[in-house]
């Protein structure tokens, strides 16, 4: 690899990456710079795919905007990016979730992950239904 090019992805690699994996919903806080004003756009929708590895690596989020299904791609190591806040975990069995493209309506809806909701209502990350250890019983007897 060029050494320059290794040196200019060296300095935008993000120290910290925001879990979160296909499937969920997102919201991606994107800085807008308009003329000389610079703002903060949050971007909701559920991500359908990742792709890349180190200062390469995007992900693609689709969101449908008035019945239209709109995507966008965002570099995952981009200094535009501010934030990626995940709102709900999604349960998929695919890596890509392309087939959403060609649904519409309650069918571009994927289903949540069931731990996932015991944790909202549990609250600070600690699971609401918490399985109780095993006690040991008594040793069985010897014949």
């Amino acid at each position: 690899m060029n050494p320059i090019i290794a040196l200019i992805e060296k300095e935008n690699f993000r120290k910290t990456i925001p879990a979160f994996d296909i499937g969920d919903t997102v919201d991606v806080h994107v800085k807008i710079i308009e003329g000389d004003k610079e703002r903060v756009q949050v971007y909701t929708g559920t991500v359908i795919s990742r792709k890349g590895s180190g200062t390469r690596s995007a992900f693609t989020v689709r969101r449908i905007v008035q019945g239209e299904g709109v995507e966008r791609v965002f570099p995952l190591h981009s200094p535009k990016i501010v934030d990626v806040v995940v709102k709900k975990h999604g349960r998929v069995r695919r890596a890509k979730l392309y087939y959403l493209r060609g649904r519409v309506g309650k069918g571009t809806k994927v289903k949540e992950k069931a731990w996932e909701k015991e944790t909202v209502a549990g609250g600070a990350g600690v699971p609401a239904k918490t399985p109780e250890p095993a006690t040991p019983g008594p040793a069985p007897a010897k014949a």
